[in-house]
């Protein structure tokens, strides 16, 4: 299990959703909004966290098990998400815009080499973070966190 240090101040009690199970999310096509994670138990969030989603089996798998806690607390299914054959964390040679330009905003410049060396679910978290419909209070801790601000 990953948890990255700016997600601290929840991952004790997982009231919000990490990042390594987000990218899962993404992974499965799973739409999982907050009011859905909140309804399930410990154990339940702590199974997500750990349940693998790396291969397409395990994904169909969690995605299977996600929307069956999801039908048991709610009635119906939660959205679907299209899901990328190749999504942007994966690309190590290309940086998306978005997070470039948050970088910059921050006085960072983000080289391809970093990129490079950042393992999937960093690149997942700096462009999750640094959408312009997040809250981007954690994307400076985050290139604090991975390094890339000295």
């Amino acid at each position: 299990m990953t948890f990255f240090q700016f997600e601290a101040d929840f991952v004790d009690t997982l009231r919000c959703i990490p990042m390594q199970v987000r990218l899962k999310l993404d992974t499965c096509g799973v739409k999982l909004k907050l009011f859905h994670w909140n309804q399930f138990s410990d154990h339940e969030r702590r199974t997500l966290v750990e349940m693998p989603c790396n291969t397409p089996l395990e994904s169909q798998g969690y995605s299977e098990y996600l929307q069956g806690l999801v039908i048991k607390q709610t009635g119906k299914k939660a959205g679907e998400l299209e899901i990328d054959p190749h999504p942007p964390w994966s690309n190590e040679q290309e940086i998306p815009p978005t997070t470039e330009n948050k970088a910059a905003e921050c006085g960072v410049t983000i080289s391809i080499e970093q990129w490079k060396n950042l393992t999937p679910l960093q690149r997942f978290a700096l462009i999750k973070l640094s959408r312009p419909s997040h809250e981007n209070k954690n994307f400076y801790p985050a290139l604090k966190e991975f390094g890339l601000i000295r």
